[in-house]
């Protein structure tokens, strides 16, 4: 395990910063094309600095870029100041240049009117570079780092100090532009968060088994052999006997479901068997970590 360890890309290495450095500039590109495409033209405040740019910039025709940036560089500073090593250089780029690809991108016609396909689409478009930007351990600054403190200082959940300031935000569109308005900015907001989860986590393609046989040996080979997947044997008893016995946990890919279940059942019928959804799966056989 130390050899591939040792093999690997470091978290630190030239390469790994250029990649991570590489995903905060194209998030923050797609997250201002999709701002500029769908959310501000609209008049969607899905919460954060940049809903607030939407609203400053329908009352006082004030650029979205630079309430952005007034927002976001006094942020950052209180950030680094009050929460120290928290937020590296990638917060401070992030800071600055989400702003810049907001102004740079801010020619683009909006490709819908209809609301509903704005806050659906937009909320897309934003998770998507939110979620890139993510993950590459980045931070676009704005309302994050405001949550950061909030939740240091007075003990509140981190996600229930996002959903302050991002409530804060779409009440205010409630008034300024109207009610609608703001259950619209709600599902933008509801359908970034999941996007977030999905380019942070992927798709939900793999599955962990759990098998009880008396033919545990037996099955254990099949595993590892007929369908070429690892196998992990776990301590387990009966909760009627009280008998001591091993579980077989293997995780598969969606396509090898069939396959496993056909393989068990050829080996032991009588085998229990326990199909779990498996969030994310790193190693080897599946994704790269």
């Amino acid at each position: 395990m130390s050899s591939k360890r040792r093999s690997g890309v470091s978290l630190n290495s030239p390469q790994r910063k250029i990649t991570e450095y590489g995903m905060l500039i194209i998030g923050s590109l797609i997250l201002a094309t999709s701002f500029n495409l769908f959310l501000n033209p609209n008049q969607l405040a899905s919460g954060g600095v940049s809903g607030l740019s939407v609203i400053f910039h329908h009352l006082f025709q004030w650029p979205p870029s630079v309430v952005q940036w007034a927002f976001n560089i006094p942020l950052f500073l209180l950030g680094f100041w009050l929460l120290d090593r928290q937020y590296s250089m990638k917060a401070a780029i992030g800071s600055i240049i989400l702003p810049l690809f907001v102004q740079l991108t801010s020619h683009l016609q909006p490709l819908t009117d209809n609301t509903l396909l704005a806050s659906i689409y937009g909320g897309m478009g934003v998770g998507l570079g939110i979620g890139i930007v993510f993950r590459g351990r980045g931070s676009t600054g704005g309302f994050s780092i405001a949550s950061q403190i909030l939740h240091k200082y007075s003990g509140i959940s981190l996600g229930a100090s996002v959903a302050v300031f991002d409530g804060m935000v779409i009440f205010l569109a409630g008034f300024v532009f109207s009610p609608e308005k703001a259950l619209y900015a709600l599902i933008a907001l509801f359908v970034t968060s999941k996007t977030i989860d999905i380019v942070q986590m992927g798709w939900n393609t793999s599955k962990v088994a759990y098998i009880i046989s008396d033919e545990t040996d037996k099955l254990r080979e099949a595993i590892l052999f007929d369908l070429d997947r690892g196998v992990t044997l776990l301590d387990g008893s009966g909760g009627y006997t009280g008998d001591a016995r091993k579980v077989l946990m293997a995780v598969v890919s969606q396509s090898e479901v069939s396959k496993l279940k056909m393989l068990v059942r050829s080996v032991d019928a009588e085998a229990f068997i326990i199909l779990c959804p498996a969030q994310e799966v790193l190693g080897e056989g599946f994704r790269a970590v």
